[in-house]
């Protein structure tokens, strides 16, 4: 009896070591399943960051395209404005000149009209006398 008895204790211990191990691959084998879930959980995330990346990349390439556009546009206006801007002072100076003449003119204008004041007081002094002789 004592050697069974000795021969099922050490059977005993002999399953319950095989229990452990099992019970440790178990435990293993649950770490791999989280670990691999993990694993795929961070492929996920890389994919989204890659599409998020390549997205951002596909929006710094538009505005890239459009900063270049309008600075495209800006460097015509500022050539127009350029051309508008000689046109002006082309303007500006005939109109300077015009009321120079202008002036000239009211100037000479006044002159006639005192020349023409005094002659035609001249002459009604002259008719006076002509009158009176």
């Amino acid at each position: 009896l004592q050697k069974e008895l000795l021969k099922y204790k050490q059977e005993a211990r002999n399953l319950q070591g095989i229990k452990r191990t099992i019970s440790s691959q178990d435990a293993l084998q649950q770490r791999l399943i989280q670990q691999d879930a993990a694993v795929l959980q961070l492929k996920q995330e890389l994919l989204r960051a890659n599409m998020d990346k390549e997205e951002l990349h596909n929006q710094n390439v538009d505005l890239q395209r459009k900063v270049e556009e309008r600075n495209r546009l800006l460097a015509e206006y500022k050539k127009e404005l350029c051309q508008k801007d000689r046109h002006l002072q082309q303007h500006q100076s005939k109109l300077d000149e015009m009321l120079r003449q202008l002036s000239e003119a009211s100037y000479q204008q006044v002159d006639l009209e005192r020349e023409l004041e005094h002659k035609e007081a001249l002459l009604a002094h002259c008719m006076k006398r002509e009158a009176e002789e």
